[in-house]
C-alpha cells in the first residue's frame, strides 16, 4: 500500500509507475483505491463511474478499468455535500457528517471489491488518500490504515519535500500511528529539487528515529504528459515548456467553480499550434479562437457564477464577433435555452434561463447516464465547411458520458452507440458558431481534434496542418519516462523484497530477456 503524509504528495503517480513496472515484469497487477474524492472521473466498461486517476493506473497495469478498483467515489456538489457513488452507481448525496455515519454501510463495498481483485490478480497496489494520521477521523476512515489492516498490507509512506517540512511530516505521521507504525516498511521523499547529498544527514536521522528506511528520493519533474488528479494541478502544471508566442490558435476553457473532467482538454496541450488556458479574464475570452465551457458538478451554480461575474456578457460579445464556442456536458446544458430541475437534484432552483445559444432544453432527474460510446459526426459545425480531412475524423469517435440531465430540442450533432450495443441515439447540438455535446473524451480523437483546429486556422487564413499528435502514444511515452525516473531513484530491490515477503514468492526478474514464463497464480 502507498500512503502519503497529505494530499497531492504524489501517491497516485507512484502507484501508476509501480503498476507499469510490475506489469512489464509479467506480474498480473491491479490498482485499488477504496475511496476517492474527485471531480475528474471515468466510465468503465461496465458503465460505472470511477476516479480518473485509477483509470490511468489501470492503463499502466495493462488492464481494463473496472468499478472494483475504486468502489467508492465522492464528487463534491457544493460547499457542504458530495454525491456518493458506490461500485460505479449513484447512491445519494450526503453531507460530511452523514457520510461518516454511513461508514459501516460503505465498508462492505470496499471488502467486496478487494475480494474480487484478490481472486483475479497476483498483486494489488493500494493507494491511500490524504494522510493516515488524521487523528479526528481514524475511527471512521475506510481508505488508509483501515484498508492496510484488513488486507495485512505493508505500507510505503510518501512525503512531499517541495512543500517543506518533509522530515517532520514523515516522523509525525509515524508518531501519530502507534498501533500501525510497524506496517510502514519504507519512506519515499518526493519532488526534490537540488543536490541529494544535502539530505543525507536528515535521512540517516529519520531512519534512526523511526527504524524505517528511506527507499529513495524522487526528483521534482515537470512536463509529464499525464492527466492531473484534480483541479489543483491546473495552476502548477498547465504551463508550456516553450513559449506560446508561436502558437497562433488560442483555446480558452472557462474555469468554473465546480469544473469537472478538465482533463478533457489535455490533448490540446500537445498540439504545436495551440495555446490552452483556463481563465475567466474578459480579454483572454474575447481574444480566443475557441471558448470551451467545460463540465460541471453543479451546472446551475456555475451558470449563476458566470452570470454574476459578468462572463455571460463577455460570451455574448464573443459570439457576436464570430468566436467559436463549445460546451461539454454541463457546459452544453448551459448553452441551451432553459434548465429545469423539478426534483431539486442539483440545486434549489427549479427553473433557470440558459445562455440561449442552442435550441435545446435540459431537465435534471435522479437517473445518471454513465456509458462508454462511439460516435459519428453528423453535422458540420460552423466554420468547418471546406476543411478537408479523412473520413476517420468524422466516424468511429470514442468517448464517454457522465450526466444527470437529459436534453431535448434541435439535436443531432452526433449519432451515438453505446459500446455494449444497448443504446443508439443522436445527441449534441449546433447553431452557427456554437456547438455542444455530452461526449467527454471527444478531443482525445486525434483526427477530430485536428479537424477542429484546422477550422480555427482557416478563420485566421492559416493553412491546415496534418495530424501530428497521437495522444495515446504521448501518454505511454510519459508513462515510460515516469517508470525510468522511479527505477533510477528508488531502491527497487527493497521494494521487490517488500512485495515478495507479502506474496510469499519471488518476483520475476525485471529484465524481460532474463525470464522465462512466469507461473503465477492468484
Amino acid at each position: 500500500m502507498i500512503q502519503g503524509t497529505g494530499s497531492g504528495v504524489g501517491k497516485s503517480l507512484i502507484v501508476v509507475a509501480l503498476c507499469r513496472i510490475f506489469n512489464q515484469m509479467g506480474v498480473k497487477v491491479a490498482p485499488f483505491k477504496a475511496q476517492k474524492l474527485a471531480l475528474n472521473s471515468y466510465v468503465t466498461i461496465e458503465g460505472g463511474e470511477i476516479g480518473r486517476a485509477q483509470a490511468l493506473q489501470a492503463m499502466a497495469a495493462g488492464i481494463e478499468p473496472s468499478i472494483y478498483i475504486n468502489p467508492i467515489l465522492l464528487k463534491a456538489t457544493g460547499e457542504s455535500g458530495s454525491q456518493v457513488i458506490l461500485l460505479g452507481k449513484v447512491h445519494s448525496n450526503m453531507s460530511a457528517h452523514e457520510y461518516y455515519r454511513f461508514r459501516d454501510n460503505a465498508w462492505p463495498y470496499v471488502e467486496d471489491a478487494l475480494q474480487v481483485l484478490s481472486a483475479q490478480y497476483d498483486l494489488v497496489l493500494i493507494e491511500g488518500a490524504g494522510s493516515p494520521a488524521e487523528i479526528n477521523l481514524m475511527d471512521v476512515e475506510i481508505v488508509n490504515m483501515a484498508v492496510a489492516r484488513h488486507t495485512d498490507s505493508p505500507v510505503i509512506l510518501v512525503g512531499d519535500i517541495d512543500r517543506g517540512g518533509v522530515f517532520a511530516s514523515l516522523y509525525g505521521t509515524v508518531a501519530l500511528l502507534p498501533q500501525d507504525a510497524l506496517r510502514i516498511k519504507g519512506f519515499i521523499i518526493n519532488k526534490f529539487r537540488g543536490d541529494r547529498g544535502i539530505l543525507s544527514s536528515g535521512i540517516e536521522m529519520l531512519s534512526e528515529k523511526t527504524g524505517i528506511p528511506v527507499l529513495g528520493v524522487l526528483p521534482y519533474v515537470s512536463g509529464l504528459r499525464l492527466p492531473e488528479e484534480d483541479g489543483l494541478g491546473i495552476d502548477v502544471y498547465r504551463r508550456y515548456r516553450e513559449s506560446p508566442c508561436n502558437r497562433p490558435i488560442k483555446v480558452t476553457v472557462l474555469r468554473l467553480k465546480y469544473m469537472s473532467n478538465f482533463t478533457d482538454f489535455d490533448p490540446f496541450l500537445y498540439e504545436p499550434d495551440v495555446e490552452l488556458s483556463y481563465s475567466l479574464r474578459a480579454d483572454e475570452i474575447i481574444n480566443s479562437d475557441l471558448i470551451i465551457i467545460p463540465g460541471s458538478k453543479n451546472t446551475v451554480s456555475d451558470l449563476l457564477f458566470l452570470r454574476d461575474n459578468g462572463i455571460e456578457a463577455v460570451l455574448k460579445k464573443a459570439v457576436e464577433s464570430g468566436v467559436s464556442i463549445a460546451g461539454i456536458c454541463g457546459g452544453y446544458q448551459m448553452l441551451g435555452s432553459v434548465l429545469y430541475d423539478p426534483l431539486c437534484v442539483e440545486s434549489h432552483v427549479k427553473e433557470i434561463t440558459g445562455l440561449g445559444y442552442l435550441d435545446i432544453s435540459t431537465t435534471f432527474n435522479r437517473t445518471k447516464a454513465t456509458r462508454r460510446v462511439k460516435a459519428v459526426l453528423c453535422k458540420t459545425p460552423w466554420g468547418w465547411a471546406g476543411i478537408s480531412q479523412g473520413a476517420e475524423a468524422l466516424s468511429d469517435l470514442l468517448g464517454y458520458e457522465i450526466h444527470m440531465g437529459q436534453s431535448e430540442g434541435q439535436m443531432g450533432l452526433f449519432k451515438v452507440s453505446s459500446i455494449d450495443g444497448k443504446h443508439q441515439y443522436v445527441e449534441g447540438s449546433v447553431k452557427e458558431n456554437v456547438w455542444g455535446t455530452y461526449l467527454h473524451g471527444i478531443f482525445e480523437n486525434d483526427c477530430f481534434r485536428r479537424l477542429l483546429i484546422n477550422a480555427l486556422r482557416s478563420r485566421r487564413k492559416l493553412p491546415p496542418l496534418d495530424v501530428s499528435v497521437n495522444y495515446r502514444q504521448v501518454m505511454f511515452e510519459s508513462l515510460d519516462i515516469l517508470v525510468e525516473i522511479v527505477k533510477t531513484h528508488l531502491d527497487m530491490e527493497a521494494i521487490y523484497g517488500i512485495v515478495e515477503k507479502r506474496r510469499g514468492r519471488r518476483c520475476p526478474p525485471s529484465d524481460p530477456s532474463a525470464r522465462g514464463p512466469v507461473p503465477l497464480t492468484p
